[in-house]
């Protein structure tokens, strides 16, 4: 069955990123893993060639094409390249914070910071989790308050993926503590400032290249002109932006899923067992037919669900069914992919491995599996 979504625009596309992928980051694939960082030169390179600034008006830098079946094309390719932990930087620069600059920002704002993200110099990051309040997040404790021109920005945030090498931080912050949802406000903190310090790189079980970070906040002023829309609709743009990047992660998902299952029919062919490969055992063929099976079935549903994006058509529900379920897959997969591979599969010189670990966390963040089921729990009427 043919995906027909993508257009020859689209492949020419992919074949320029896989290029890329290949010069710029698998030769430095080990190397981010141990250091558990990228080098933030990679996402000048990347902006350089035109990787980052897809969505991004054509004035500031961008490419102004809104389509996010580029923003798949560029996660199948990761996923392809064993790259899945090294590119998650990428994805959240590009899927996940970059819509906050486009459509909320005004042209002042993007005429600040729209050039920078396009070509790499301004990497960015998105400070909504807290210690201690999960999912809550019209609990969280840290505080933006207006004193003249300037906010005084004070609190922590933790699990803030690229926190170590951010230039510029979305901050969700309380400007009004004594409301819930409706006290809560966006500002852009731009990196350096004082005040605002970087904890850990946190150890992490997988996606070992991705920096993920503590931040901390004491009294730091923030320019009350990096205000994002009006005081008091942080929630509502949050919430806004929630669709797309839990699509995202579906999408990230499932492409992972098809590279396991890739790698592990290419080790089913290979490996002999009883004088024959392992892949024509029944047991391993009927795993194999299930995999690809429900791997296809997700595939499906994401491409429906991108070009509902496209047409600004994609419902909160719709978003939380890709993200729960091909997450949740993503995550069988990997363990029968390692089953599958037998001792070797415990072996992290082999990227079944790293694929094990790396997908562990997806059914949490983003939304976990939980909340995805109670938002769409919730829109059936209960």
């Amino acid at each position: 069955m043919e995906r027909e979504i993508y257009t020859e625009e689209h492949e020419m596309f992919r074949d320029a990123y896989r290029t890329f992928l290949e010069r710029e980051m698998v030769p430095h694939r080990d190397k981010w893993e141990a250091a558990g960082i990228v080098d933030r030169d990679v996402f000048r390179t990347a902006g350089e060639a035109g990787f980052l600034g897809m969505g991004i008006p054509e004035e500031y830098g961008g490419a102004g094409v809104k389509d996010f079946r580029y923003n798949n094309v560029i996660i199948q390719e990761l996923a392809r390249a064993d790259l899945y932990a090294s590119g998650i930087g990428f994805t959240l620069h590009t899927d996940v914070c970059l819509p906050y600059f486009v459509d909320y920002c005004n042209d002042d704002q993007k005429q600040r910071w729209l050039p920078g993200i396009a070509s790499g110099e301004k990497i960015t990051a998105v400070a909504m989790t807290e210690p201690g309040i999960g999912s809550d997040l019209a609990s969280m404790s840290t505080t933006a308050i207006r004193d003249g021109d300037e906010y005084v920005l004070n609190g922590s945030k933790t699990f803030i993926t690229n926190g170590i090498n951010a230039d510029l931080v979305i901050v969700a912050a309380k400007t009004d503590p004594s409301e819930r949802h409706k006290g809560m406000s966006l500002l852009i903190l731009e990196a350096p400032a004082e005040g605002f310090e970087r904890g850990r790189n946190l150890e992490k079980v997988g996606l070992h290249a991705q920096d993920t970070a503590e931040l901390f906040f004491n009294d730091v002023r923030v320019p009350a002109e990096n205000l994002l829309s009006n005081e008091g609709e942080g929630f509502m743009l949050l919430v806004k932006n929630l669709p797309q990047e839990r699509l995202s992660i579906a999408m990230a998902a499932v492409a992972h899923a098809r590279a396991m299952l890739e790698w592990t029919i290419e080790y089913a062919q290979e490996r002999q067992a009883f004088g024959q490969p392992i892949g024509t055992f029944q047991n391993s063929r009927f795993k194999l037919a299930e995999m690809n099976t429900e791997i296809t079935i997700a595939e499906t549903f994401i491409d429906r669900c991108l070009i509902a994006l496209n047409d600004s058509e994609l419902t909160a529900e719709e978003a939380s069914m890709a993200k729960w379920w091909c997450t949740e897959l993503q995550k069988r997969v990997a363990d029968t992919c390692v089953q599958l591979h037998g001792g070797y599969g415990y072996m992290v010189e082999y990227p079944i491995a790293r694929a094990y670990t790396d997908s562990r966390i997806t059914t949490i963040y983003g939304g976990t599996t939980e909340i995805m089921k109670e938002i769409i729990g919730r829109s059936m009427g209960f």
